[in-house]
């Protein structure tokens, strides 16, 4: 599991005026959300690019004045125009309670359908999962070592770890051997010649 350490300082007021004084130094308002209470803090742009500006999964521990938080990204607000980041809502991981994420999907093996000149198409980046901190995974993975031209893996077809759960539709596809234009072209030409030489035969 990939994680990045972010060092925040508690915001002492948390209005409008107080957003905006954070912004204007540069930092970003933060607020961490768990069952006991929700933690207000700041951070830099230099210590959450790591976690938003990727497309993997990242665990972030966050030290607010001296306490450590194991957090998940939940939300990320930013500016219209600028892209900058505005604010950032993380959830405080607990040991045996289950939280919903979205992880990124790889694929194993090699499609056969791929060696005969199709392409891979992924439909599906990142699947959400739902399961306890403790059995937290960063991935799932697709078996694609008997897909032929055409054939789809699908969300129930992808590797479960034991505890995680999968929110998305099981038929939903997620990648497609796509079968070429020129390879379609090819055997329809085929069927073409073919049907000649029927029609050729069946005259004699």
């Amino acid at each position: 599991m990939q994680t990045i350490k972010v060092a925040g300082n508690v915001r002492p007021a948390v209005g409008k005026k107080a957003t905006k004084a954070i912004r204007n130094e540069g930092g970003i308002p933060c607020v961490i959300y768990g069952d006991a209470e929700n933690i207000h803090f700041s951070t830099t742009h230099k210590d959450v690019k790591g976690l938003i500006y990727t497309p993997d999964f990242k665990v972030a521990e966050i030290n607010v004045d001296g306490t450590t938080h194991k957090c998940i990204l939940k939300a990320a607000q930013f500016h219209p125009v600028k892209e900058t980041v505005l604010h950032i809502d993380f959830l405080k991981l607990e040991d045996g309670k289950s939280v919903q994420l979205e992880v990124p999907v790889r694929f194993k093996g090699t499609s056969p359908g791929v060696k005969l000149g199709g392409a891979l198409q992924q439909s599906l980046r990142r699947v959400k999962i739902r399961t306890t901190p403790e059995n937290m995974v960063d991935e799932l993975y697709g078996d694609i070592s008997t897909l032929q031209l055409g054939d789809a893996i699908r969300v129930r077809d992808l590797e479960l770890p034991e505890g995680v759960e999968v929110a998305n539709a099981p038929a939903i596809p997620v990648a497609t051997v796509v079968v070429p234009r020129a390879l379609r072209g090819k055997g329809a030409g085929e069927e073409g010649e073919e049907g000649g030489e029927e029609a050729a035969a069946t005259a004699e």
